[in-house]
């Protein structure tokens, strides 16, 4: 059990019959009445987020979650397959379990957030940044732009499709967010 004195970013609630995160979360002391606390929860097996405000003081139900470390190692018809990187032992993940499935590459390394009490996996969670290499992409000639946003399509080894810089090749190495899907920079080779 915890308070609402005890709400941080990331903390993990029992709340209306489901898993949910705090994303956000601001105590208001308002100079009439209680003081209370507005939240944004992101319910962790949907995706959803919602507003809720919390009286101060309310006792809430917190649950145990878990980050194991996991390696990827293939996709076939049951799923995605991870390893544990500790116990070697393997879990199968369905795609609506993991944002982002087309960044992953085999042998990637990241995180799978598990409910603690009931060994249920929630959530795969990449790295914030990956490291993949353009497959194809259009020649981006100087000039050639209609807008001042100077992206055009790119695919890479994994098969997504992300915009990129026009000075972008075939067979660079580039550093991609996860989180938002764009381009970061060029890899250090």
């Amino acid at each position: 059990m915890a308070s609402t004195s005890d709400f941080r970013n990331g903390l993990c609630l029992e709340f209306n019959n489901g898993l949910y995160t705090i994303t956000q979360f601001q105590h208001v002391k308002p100079g009439k009445g209680a003081a209370f606390v507005r939240t944004k929860l992101k319910n962790l097996t949907t995706g959803k987020v919602i507003d809720h405000t919390f009286n101060a003081g309310v006792k809430v139900t917190t649950a145990r979650i878990e980050r194991r470390p996991h390696q990827f190692l293939y996709k076939d018809d049951m799923g995605f397959h991870f390893m544990h990187r500790e116990t070697y032992e393997q879990v199968t993940l369905q795609e609506e379990l993991i944002d982002n499935f087309d960044l992953m590459k085999d042998g990637q390394e990241l995180d799978i957030v598990v409910h603690a009490d009931t060994e249920t996996p929630l959530f795969c969670e990449l790295p914030a940044f990956v490291e993949l290499v353009v497959t194809y992409t259009e020649p981006g000639v100087k000039g050639d732009t209609s807008s001042s946003s100077s992206n055009k399509r790119a695919t890479v080894e994994t098969g997504a499709d992300i915009f990129v810089p026009l000075f972008v090749n075939i067979d660079d190495k580039l550093k991609i967010d996860t989180r938002s899907r764009s381009y970061s920079e060029r890899a250090k080779s």
